[in-house]
């Protein structure tokens, strides 16, 4: 059933399941162990090889250690592309491979997440189960997910989302599949792996989190269950974020964080999503920029865009951001919260608009190689009326665009994105 239907006839809920879990400094050394209890014997680990880090190399040693035979795909790249799930899928087959290790970021989880889908439907392409529920196979191979950002909560979550890259170069693709059938087996969120992350990752990453925790608490489908979940969240990034961005190798920030982006990704598991993700998605469907640098950007006009339909939720954000309300209306109270968004992601040292996102600072497949080879040709962000339009139409395309607070059309979405490519953060304070 899609979102849209069940918001509107029905008043039934569903509450998704999500994985076990190991959490908390040196979790990342149970891997092995864990994979011999949950009988892996030769594993394909995912990743986009996180070069410049030893990450990578000292968990296949140990799995190793601990006599399980693996295979490398480290070709993953950012906003993974339906090729990197396509290719590790034939590698997982060629090399009779009975399990998924991933490792890295959301990128790394959701190729994974697609691969294991394609495997258990005897190689079909992946773009075949775009949507709720797709596949006709409830069980695929086991998958322990190594999280090394505290971004994207892929790790705990029913979704993963692909670039389709078969579709028209001048109107490309990037979906979000949701599928109990991809929820990890066991999810391992280890802090000093977050350690290396840097600066600019581990900011744009923080803004995914406050993205997924604030989506679900103003979501129209308004899931009681998520509530709690979001709110803490948004609560722990404002705490933790600007520590774990400025000062790297500080535990309690990273750990802070840590659970941030899991309780967050509980949060819209079952609450949903909005347009800060649906903006997100289709920018780099055209670009291929960070997904979180996206978010960052998109989040305070969405705020801005979805207040008058949630003012007392946005009120209580800013409660959790650590804003004083006292003597404040709701109304004021929610235009704090937007101002303490701002604030954090100036603080944190984001670009503030798209066309201010330059080749430089466009997400890379971390091969070290340059832009990824599907957007090798990339063009700059122009904000023009074409890009403003086509990025409209692919928002009200989306998947998580039914969950948004505030209805949306293409007359009302319109200007958000033309805000988020070419606005002033400092029109929204006014």
């Amino acid at each position: 059933m899609q979102v849209d239907e069940l918001l509107k006839p029905f008043p039934i809920k569903e509450f998704h399941p999500f994985p076990r879990a190991l959490m908390g400094p040196g979790a990342h050394e149970m891997i092995g162990p864990e994979a011999l209890k949950m009988g892996f014997r030769k594993t394909l680990v995912m990743t986009s090889g996180l070069r410049g880090t030893d990450i990578v190399h000292k968990i296949v040693e140990s799995m190793k250690y601990h006599g399980l035979e693996v295979v490398v795909y480290d070709k993953v790249e950012s906003n993974p592309k339906d090729y990197n799930v396509m290719d590790s899928v034939k590698l997982y087959q060629e090399n009779e491979c009975d399990s998924f290790v991933s490792i890295g970021g959301g990128s790394s989880h959701d190729a994974c997440k697609g691969a294991r889908v394609s495997v258990a439907h005897d190689g079909r392409n992946v773009n075949e189960f775009e949507g709720f529920n797709m596949s006709e196979n409830p069980k695929n191979p086991p998958h322990i997910a190594v999280s090394t950002t505290a971004g994207t909560g892929s790790e705990t979550s029913w979704a993963y989302v692909i670039t389709d890259t078969t579709t028209d170069p001048d109107n490309p693709h990037k979906y979000v599949a949701f599928d109990d059938a991809s929820v990890t087996s066991l999810a391992i969120d280890d802090p000093v792996l977050y350690f290396d992350c840097p600066v600019d990752y581990t900011a744009q990453c923080g803004f995914d989190v406050l993205a997924h925790a604030s989506e679900p608490y103003v979501s129209r489908l308004n899931f009681e269950p998520s509530l709690g979940n979001a709110i803490r969240a948004i609560k722990l990034t404002s705490e933790n974020l600007r520590e774990a961005v400025w000062n790297g190798q500080d535990l309690k920030g990273r750990e802070g964080m840590m659970y941030a982006q899991y309780i967050a990704a509980q949060a819209f598991n079952s609450g949903g999503l909005g347009i800060i993700h649906s903006i997100s998605h289709a920018v780099s469907a055209f670009y291929d920029t960070h997904h979180g640098l996206n978010n960052a950007i998109a989040l305070p006009r969405v705020w801005a865009f979805n207040m008058p339909a949630r003012y007392k939720a946005f009120a209580e954000i800013a409660v959790a951001m650590g804003v004083d309300v006292g003597g404040m209306t709701t109304v004021q109270a929610a235009d704090a919260a937007l101002a303490a968004s701002i604030r954090l992601l100036r603080d944190v040292g984001i670009t503030e608009r798209f066309v201010d996102v330059t080749k430089d600072t466009y997400s890379k497949n971390r091969l070290g190689e340059g832009p990824t080879q599907f957007y090798k040709d990339a063009p700059v962000i122009t904000g023009d009326d074409d890009d403003v339009d086509r990025i409209t139409n692919h928002v009200l395309g989306d998947a998580c665009t039914p969950g948004n607070a505030k209805e949306c059309t293409f007359e009302t979405v319109r200007p958000v994105v033309d805000h988020c490519l070419n606005g002033d953060l400092d029109d929204l304070l006014q």
